[in-house]
């Protein structure tokens, strides 16, 4: 049988990477309060966001790629992650399907750190399920940025607070 490569756009795998960098062992609390030891603080955090960028790129200089999203935090202590790329004919990458990335699962928030984790406990790239995997997150009024664990990884994601 022949062996054969398979190879990923940077910015596709980029997106991979930026729902699924460093792994974190810490058992996921009940809620996202008991995560970070102050509800206050992790409240901050607490709701559903809506992407307004995806960047990615290296030495500083990011680019902007055309990826639509939201991230959903919840009382109960879970995350709820969705992206699409609209380039339909986008390959598959180990985080992406036909150019949708999906997750869910049990979230720990350290606020003080400014880290999240996410136990995967379901996803449409179903070799995600049973990670556990950990962003920077920083909140600023109706903002929140997501960056990776590992800066030269190279990307960022802002996302809007959704409203009613």
């Amino acid at each position: 049988m022949k062996k054969s490569k398979l190879l990923i756009p940077a910015p596709l795998l980029a997106l991979g990477l930026l729902l699924t960098t460093s792994a974190c062992t810490a058992p996921a609390p009940q809620n996202a309060s008991e995560a970070s030891g102050t509800a206050d603080q992790s409240d901050s955090i607490i709701g559903e966001w809506t992407m307004t960028t995806l960047e990615f790129g290296t030495g500083g200089e990011l680019q902007q790629v055309p990826f639509s999203g939201q991230i959903i935090f919840t009382d109960a202590g879970t995350v709820s992650v969705q992206a699409m790329n609209p380039d339909t004919t986008a390959p598959d990458t180990p985080y992406t399907v036909q150019g949708y990335e999906a997750f869910y699962g049990d979230a720990a928030i350290d606020a003080d750190a400014g880290r999240f984790s996410v136990a995967v406990e379901s996803a449409a790239a179903r070799d995600l399920i049973g990670q556990t995997l950990s962003r920077n997150f920083e909140v600023t009024d109706d903002t929140l940025v997501l960056t990776p664990v590992d800066p030269s990884e190279g990307w960022r994601v802002t996302y809007e607070r959704a409203t009613d």
